[in-house]
């Protein structure tokens, strides 16, 4: 299984080669290449998969992707609390 995940651009090296940003993944910071999508802009969010910026993704899902993380963390989805799963299937 793969795993992709949202995060927010918050710095672009232009310059570098490859192209090359950080992301703001929850507090955790991590380069990514961003050669994949070198129009992308700081302050936008993107899906990275395995150090590789693949996509851009509106902010609204981007949230909410990552609100289903910290659900899946703290086992709401298991126990049917979790407001995220709720609102999108009803």
């Amino acid at each position: 299984m793969c795993l992709a995940v949202p995060g927010k651009l918050v710095r672009r090296e232009d310059g570098s080669d490859p192209l090359m940003g950080t992301v703001n993944f929850g507090g955790i910071l991590k380069n990514v290449c961003l050669d994949w999508i070198p129009d992308v802009r700081v302050g936008e969010y993107v899906i990275v998969h395995v150090g590789f910026a693949i996509s851009k993704v509106n902010e609204s899902e981007a949230l909410q992707t990552l609100q289903l993380f910290k659900d899946m963390q703290s086992g709401s989805l298991e126990s049917g609390k979790s407001e995220t799963v709720q609102r999108k299937t009803t």
